[in-house]
């Protein structure tokens, strides 16, 4: 992975993971301001969008961690599976927030049953992504198993030699 590729993409994720956190601030501010009426507007939706984006947050500082693992050619080792395995847990999540927000949705959407159909597909292809990542977990751990086993291979020729 080039220098190049490695400060765009840490760019890239510092600006989102930026951007959250300013949102996440915001919406907690608006949640810890009394309305008018003197009740606090503590909405389901809210509460989601925070989890949702504390997910998305997980995942990036586990996609950060990953491209420093590359940039240091460790990332064929058990470790980096701690950082997939979170990658995973976060899309699952954030796709379980997202059929959250369908159900909640669902009620004002009885003259249109089909934005919450599209939105249900939505959470579906979240998942979708997540059973990706699982499959090139998977590649993952075949490649840490084939360095493992040329690294033995290698130890052995050394021995030869």
């Amino acid at each position: 992975m080039g220098k190049l590729t490695v400060h765009a993409l840490r760019a890239v994720l510092v600006l989102v993971l930026a951007g959250t956190v300013f949102v996440q601030a915001m919406m907690v501010l608006a949640m810890i301001t009394k309305t008018e009426d003197g009740s606090l507007p503590l909405t389901p939706l809210r509460v989601i969008a925070i989890l949702g984006m504390v997910s998305a947050q997980f995942a990036l500082v586990c996609v950060w961690r990953l491209v420093t693992m590359v940039r240091r050619g460790t990332v064929f080792s058990p470790v980096a599976f701690r950082y997939v395995d979170i990658i995973i847990g976060a899309i699952v999540a954030a796709a379980l927030l997202w059929f959250a927000v369908t159900i909640i949705n669902a009620p004002g959407q009885r003259d249109d049953p089909g934005v919450s159909l599209i939105m249900g597909g939505i959470g579906v292809a979240m998942l979708g992504v997540a059973l990706i990542v699982l499959v090139l977990r998977m590649l993952l751990a075949q490649a840490v198993a084939r360095d493992g086993e040329a690294t033995k291979m290698q130890a052995e020729l050394d021995e030869v030699i």
